[in-house]
């Protein structure tokens, strides 16, 4: 029928053109900053995206599962009580959330479903023991 060599071949294409329509047809959606996602939050509206941003001090509230992340300009609500939260949650850490933006109660409100966070610098804790 085929020789070794032909059957190698097509595979070998099967399998990279199965590979190229993977990565074309799941592209990820790019990562972005608070004050991109707010300056059109509609374009984004009720459809997953991920968002980084910085906590701002203070604004963890526990009980309520929220936080504020801020950019330059904006602020936006991250609601966290259903994500999957990695180690370090805390004032001035930057964060990367993957979820959904809503519009509730004359707000935008992100709810997460994945929340990374930076890990903190190892300069800072020289810096604070000095």
């Amino acid at each position: 029928m085929y020789s070794r060599r032909t059957r190698i071949l097509i595979l070998g294409a099967v399998v990279t053109a199965g590979l190229l329509g993977v990565f074309l047809l799941e592209a990820p959606e790019p990562t972005r900053t608070v004050d991109e996602l707010m300056e059109e939050p509609a374009s984004y509206m009720e459809r997953e995206i991920a968002v980084r941003g910085e906590i701002v001090d203070g604004s963890i509230d526990e009980n309520q599962s929220v936080f504020y992340l801020h950019g330059s300009t904006h602020t936006l609500l991250i609601d966290y009580l259903d994500a999957s939260v990695s180690n370090g949650l805390g004032d001035n850490r930057t964060v990367y959330a993957q979820g959904v933006l809503y519009y509730i109660d004359g707000e935008y409100v992100f709810e997460a479903q994945v929340i990374k966070t930076s890990c903190p610098s190892k300069y800072e804790e020289e810096a604070m023991a000095e």
